[in-house]
């Protein structure tokens, strides 16, 4: 008996240390996979593309997927943010750039409720287009567990960029040069 016992606690130790190991990858959040894929230079295609999200004014539905064969600038935000609100001069400079060139910057607010986000969008002189993921499912796909996190979407639907904090300094106009120099 002691004789099987020896290899037995082998056998078992490899079966536990190959379920880990399937449970690692199995578990790998989307964050992670989009952000290694965006830096190893393969861009991923936009998650919940077809997603109809309500507008601010509640008068309509917008999908990212309307916006294809654009640039578009992702910003996940919400009204009580205040890295939100500190970046939201650099997003609407990039939206006046943007827009030269057909493309925009889109707010999707993340778990927000209307009336102080239509504050937060008067206040700080949102021009470009707002939506509320009012579930939250449609940011967590993109791997978003915070706010404020900015992609850059390139006019194939490909997330070009990745920003999980704050926007500073010239990330957002170099990404966005970069996303518009791409062929269409």
């Amino acid at each position: 008996m002691r004789r099987f016992f020896v290899p037995g606690l082998f056998i078992a130790g490899a079966v536990l240390l190959i379920a880990l190991l399937i449970f690692g990858v199995a578990g790998e959040s989307t964050r992670s996979s989009i952000d290694s894929l965006v830096a190893a230079g393969h861009p991923p295609v936009a998650p919940q593309a077809s997603a109809a999200l309500p507008d601010l004014d509640g008068s309509g539905k917008t999908t990212l997927a309307s916006m294809r064969g654009k640039v578009v600038v992702l910003n996940v935000f919400a009204s009580w943010c205040d890295p939100c609100k500190a970046e939201a001069p650099i997003l609407e400079q990039t939206q006046r750039a943007l827009a030269q060139h057909g493309g925009t910057v889109f707010g999707v607010a993340y778990l927000d409720n209307s009336s102080d986000l239509a504050t937060f969008v008067r206040q700080n002189h949102v021009d470009y287009p707002v939506v509320r993921d009012v579930s939250g499912n449609f940011v967590r796909a993109f791997g978003t567990t915070g706010v404020p996190e900015t992609f850059v979407i390139n006019r194939h639907g490909r997330i070009a960029a990745v920003r999980r904090y704050q926007l500073a300094g010239t990330w957002l106009d170099q990404a966005v040069a970069k996303a518009l120099a791409e062929p269409s």
